[in-house]
């Protein structure tokens, strides 16, 4: 089974929480050595995973397809030939 990629707001999110954690952190703990700043780092890795993880995935549902309801047949109807006018019938003379 293929892993889905992540999608921009994931990756957008993850790498702003671990800046953004590391920047917290490293002031906050005033650490200087090198297995503080270790410890730091994957510690806000781990952060930013979660965070990306976390973050709601756009539902792309396929749309629905909609099939248009059954017509009744359309059935041409032929108006009826109109009467042929009668010919003029003149009186004759008496």
């Amino acid at each position: 089974m293929a892993m889905p990629r992540p999608t921009a707001a994931q990756l957008a999110y993850g790498s702003c929480t671990v800046i953004f954690s590391t920047f917290a952190m490293l002031l906050l703990s005033q650490t200087s050595s090198g297995a503080g700043i270790a410890v730091v780092a994957v510690a806000a890795l781990a952060l930013g995973l979660l965070v990306a993880m976390t973050v709601p995935l756009s539902q792309k549902r396929p749309a629905a397809v909609e099939r248009p309801a059954p017509r009744a047949p359309v059935r041409a109807s032929v108006p009826a030939p109109a009467p042929a006018p009668e010919p003029v019938r003149e009186r004759a003379a008496s």
